[in-house]
This record gives C-alpha cells, structure tokens and sequence, in this order.
C-alpha cells in the first residue's frame, strides 16, 4: 500500500511539473481578423506551438477584445498582458523613435522601408528595453498614395484644398502643402469621402478601397509618401522567464512572420491597387519633376524630425541615408 501511495505522489508532482511547464500567452491587437496583419499574427503562434509542441500556447485577441490600440503599449509593459501588436505611431507616444517610419518622402519601395526598419531597430530595441520590452518582429503597411479630386501634376496644386488628416504628422504634410487640414478619424473617412468634406488626402491603397474613394476621388498618385509599420511587442520578463528552447523558438517564428508579412504586405499593396482601379479610379503616373519634389519635401521633413528627437534620429537616418548611395 505504501509503493502504491508513493507512486501516487510521484505521479501527481509530475502532473504538477507538466502543467506549470506549459504557458499561456495573451497577445492584443485591435485590428480585425480580415486583416493581413492579424492572419500573420495567428500563423506566429501557430508556429510557436507547433515548435515547442504545446509548452507556449499565443492567444491572439484581435479586433481591441483585449485593450485598445492606445493601451496595448503600457499594458505589455506592465506584465498584464505578456504581447501585443501596436502601429509605431501609438508607440511613438512614448518612444519618439518608433515612428521614424512616418517621415514623409524619404522611402520609394519596399526595399527602402526595410532598410528603414534595419537601420531603426538597434536603437529602437535599445529603447524598448528601458521599458522592459522586446520588439518580436514588424511588418509594414502598404504605402500611403495621394488621392484627389482633380488631377495633380505638381505639390503646389493642392494649396488651397482640404487635406484630411488625422494626426499631428499627417497636419503638418498639410500645412507645408499648402493645403486646409480636415481632421478625419479612420472610422469617419468614408463618411467624409462620400460627403465631399475633402479633397485630397494621404492614405494606403488598402484603406482607400475599403472606404471606396473612387466614389468622390477619381484621382491616385504612387507616391509612396511612407510605409507606416506594425511592431509587436513582448514583456521582457515574459520572454526571459520562457525555457531556453521555447525562447529560441518563439525568436525563430518572429524572423519568419517578418519575412511573411512584408510578403503578404506587397501582395495586399498589389491588389488594393488593382480594387481602385477596377472601382474607376484614374492611376496616374508620378513625373520625374513631381517626384524631385517630393523628395525635396523629404528632405525638409527629416531635418525637422531630427530637430525634434534628436540624436536618436540621427542614429537611424544617417546610416539610413547613406544606404542610397
């Protein structure tokens, strides 16, 4: 009886070492599931519980279930959730760097965001880091195109004309354009759109099929003014509390979903064009003087986000620049 009650014992603190061997994670994000992020999102975790057969489990908590956009930050660096996915203008609220990205007209393709992101991510990590965070992987965007009323063919034809924009950025590309600000939340755009509120405005192709713009804007530009990104983010003690394995493995499906995303990113980019101009929008061309100008806006724009964040900026956009050449 006493071998029976020892073996007993014996077997229950085995159960007890195989549960508390197996992890649960929360991770946020406030994007729907029709989204390509959210898609990528699910096969990370996937992968990762595939790869450490079942010892990490990733709940994705999509659509703002967990925590809105504005608190995904703060809520993953506390501990209360151990990951979540933020665009880097929320996290730029914090961390002025993260929204390098959104420096307008320094960026013409997918090649130059990543190169972007590389020159960006060890002073960005350095960062996260003071907060007691980790940045897993980031993905961007498609990029943001023009749309209009009237055909353009030079910036200063938008002087005059309501710009919608959303963000202390995005007023003030408008103000240096000339152009009125019309502050416009996603939720509302197509709304404003369908009204004639604006007459131009900055947005990706995606969100400009979605909302229909061809409705009111017959006119897009590829200008590819910036590639905003996604990053997700992990608490730091999160990870490292993780077994060394499991934490190889959680790090090796980051560098996979990265690699998908920005894939999955030109494919979405590709088709949201296509939606726009099936819906009858006109997809004019860029000129070479139209696009001098645009980088000459670039210019200016970088030299005020270097006076504004100062070495940080440079640390990314100088290693950055001389990349072009």
């Amino acid at each position: 009886m006493k071998s029976i009650a020892c073996i007993a014992a014996v077997t229950a603190c085995l159960a007890v070492e195989t549960a508390s061997a197996e992890t649960v994670w929360q991770l946020a994000s406030a994007y729907s599931d029709s989204t390509f992020h959210t898609a990528n999102l699910r096969q990370f975790a996937a992968d990762v519980a595939l790869a450490t057969g079942g010892k990490l489990t990733i709940e994705v908590r999509s659509n703002g279930t967990l925590a809105p956009m504005a608190q995904i930050e703060s809520k993953v660096e506390s501990g209360s959730i151990a990951a979540g996915e933020v665009i880097s203008g929320a996290l730029a609220q914090r961390i002025p760097i993260a929204d390098v990205d959104s420096v307008p007209f320094i960026v013409s393709s997918y090649d130059d965001a990543r190169r972007l992101w590389k020159a960006e991510r060890p002073v960005l990590d350095a960062q996260l880091a003071a907060h007691g965070l980790i940045a897993l992987y980031a993905v961007a965007w498609p990029p943001q195109g023009l749309y209009s009323t009237k055909p353009l063919h030079r910036l200063g034809e938008l002087q005059g004309s309501r710009m919608r924009t959303y963000n202390a950025a995005t007023q003030r590309i408008a103000q240096k354009l000339g152009a009125t600000p019309v502050d416009v939340p996603s939720t509302d755009l197509g709304r404003a759109i369908s009204a004639g509120q604006i007459d131009s405005m900055l947005t990706s192709t995606t969100t400009g099929a979605d909302v229909r713009a061809w409705e009111h804007m017959k006119y897009f530009y590829d200008v590819r003014a910036w590639y905003p990104k996604n990053i997700v983010l992990v608490n730091a003690a999160a990870l490292n509390a993780l077994e060394p394995s499991v934490k190889s493995a959680v790090m090796a499906a980051a560098v996979a979903a990265e690699d998908r995303g920005w894939k999955q990113s030109v494919a979405a980019a590709g088709a949201s064009l296509s939606a726009l101009a099936t819906g009858g929008m006109h997809i004019d061309p860029v000129d070479y003087v139209f696009h001098n100008e645009l980088g000459q806006q670039g210019e200016r724009f970088s030299v005020e986000y270097v006076r504004a964040i100062g070495a940080p900026a440079n640390s990314v956009l100088i290693p950055y620049f001389a990349g072009n050449h």
